[in-house]
């Protein structure tokens, strides 16, 4: 019998979603032992979140500042487990801090040591740079990235930033005016990815999840737009400055938080779309770059 544990951490219940259908083939098996583990903190971040508090955890997301968690069951530090499925979701272009602190604690630390962990991240759009963070986490612990899945919000990046806005402020995912697309990854995308969770099972029984990753990539689970990558590389520079800022001066940071928001709301309505043409102009000339980048970021 073989252990296998499912980490998460879910507000709306997207995640979950995701997880509890990725695990349908592992739960399916006779020879393997499934535990599912939902993250909590001591102090519940809100949800639906208001702009007060979805603004005021940007420094502490950025910076990557753990919380306080409530213990892990003594079921679960008391397991070896053979494969850890770990999914997350993305704050401000970094692990939540539920997740960071996961990692970060020594409950995760032990649980994962010398352990192969399949990272899924269920994200709006910008995925890249935190999970280049979590990669960082993961070899902290000492653990063995052999595979990842990142699930994104397909529609536009403009109309997908009024769509989570709404259900993020709201709790409800419903489309907005009526008309706009539902918000988050679509319900056929969760519903179809137990199929990854068929790959992972069959390469887990054979002892072979050094070859995962290819084949995961092989039917679409990790799918690279080079514009989102420029994007996300870019913001991670500015929002660097602006959470260090902010969590330097905590005596104005409500004035800060407020300065930011506006930096933030320019950057998404005037400055990304002027990036976005610069990227279709210069992209010719980027083919190699853009190429070679794909291939990292499609594996682990």
């Amino acid at each position: 019998m073989k252990n296998v544990l499912v980490i998460y951490y879910s507000q709306s219940g997207q995640l979950e979603s995701i997880a509890r259908n990725i695990a349908k083939p592992f739960l399916n098996s006779e020879e393997i032992n499934v535990v599912f583990h939902e993250i909590q903190l001591e102090k519940p971040f809100p949800f639906p979140w208001n702009k007060t508090t979805f603004f005021d955890a940007f420094p502490e997301s950025f910076l990557q500042i753990p919380t306080a968690l409530k213990p892990v069951s003594e079921e679960i530090l008391n397991t070896k487990f053979d494969l850890v499925l770990l999914h997350y979701q993305v704050w401000y272009l970094t692990p939540s801090i539920p997740m960071n602190s996961f990692l970060k604690s020594a409950d995760g630390k032990n649980i994962l040591n010398n352990t192969p962990v399949i990272t899924i991240n269920g994200s709006r759009n910008m995925w890249i740079m935190a999970q280049e963070k979590v990669k960082v986490l993961l070899k902290e612990a000492n653990a063995k990235l052999v595979g990842n899945v990142a699930l994104v919000d397909r529609v536009g990046n403009l109309i997908s930033v009024i769509t989570i806005v709404n259900w993020m402020f709201s709790g409800v995912k419903k489309r907005y005016l009526g008309f706009f697309p539902l918000p988050g990854v679509s319900d056929k995308d969760i519903q179809e990815s137990d199929k990854f969770g068929e790959i992972m099972l069959s390469e887990f029984k054979q002892n072979k999840l050094e070859d995962l990753q290819p084949k995961l990539a092989e039917i679409g689970a990790v799918k690279i737009s080079p514009y989102l990558v420029t994007v996300d590389k870019t913001a991670n520079k500015i929002f660097n400055k602006w959470s260090n800022f902010i969590h330097k001066n905590q005596k104005n940071r409500k004035l800060l938080l407020k300065l930011f928001y506006v930096y933030l709301f320019l950057a998404i309505w005037v400055i990304s779309p002027i990036v976005y043409i610069l990227h279709v102009i210069s992209y010719p000339f980027k083919i190699k770059t853009i190429k070679k980048e794909t291939q990292y970021y499609q594996g682990v």
